[in-house]
């Protein structure tokens, strides 16, 4: 089974690509924009980063390294592994395009959520995850596990 195609694409650059899963991945709405404009199939606002790590980033560049890390581990939570798993189901076999409003587009939130769904897609269609992403979701697991007390191996068999 092929891994989707997965997109990143600013709001305010238009439709993009046609025939895709279109999702806004952000908290808060784009300004000046509807929904028609947008051509959303879902506002996924629970797989953004928290309202917390969000305000602490505040899309400082000398942050991305140490944001990246702390969302790929919200996104290492079982509950949010959970949704990712339900958003790559809802856009199918067709191209998932993860919507954003930021400025900046290499440092956002949007990147780093690609880089975790491409990895767990990746685990869905049977190939080893070869992402960097993929070994730091691992890493993040694994940390919460020493955090919680449990071993690699109950934190595992916990999954």
């Amino acid at each position: 089974m092929k891994a989707p195609d997965i997109v990143v694409q600013r709001v305010y650059e238009g439709l993009g690509p046609e025939g895709g899963y279109r999702a806004l991945v952000d908290r808060m709405w784009p300004r000046g924009l509807s929904r028609e404009e947008l051509g959303l199939d879902v506002w996924a606002r629970d797989v953004a980063p928290s309202t917390e790590l969000r305000k602490w980033f505040c899309h400082k560049v000398e942050l991305w390294p140490e944001f990246r890390r702390r969302y790929l581990e919200e996104l290492a939570a079982p509950e949010e592994q959970e949704r990712l798993r339900a958003l790559l189901a809802d856009a199918g076999r067709r191209p998932l395009v993860l919507l954003y409003g930021a400025r900046d587009t290499e440092h956002n939130q949007a990147v780093v959520l690609r880089e975790a769904l491409q990895a767990l897609a990746d685990k869905r269609a049977g190939s080893e995850p070869a992402t960097k992403a993929a070994r730091t979701v691992k890493a993040a697991q694994a940390a919460k596990a020493v955090k919680t007390g449990k071993t690699a191996k109950t934190a595992k068999a916990a999954r």
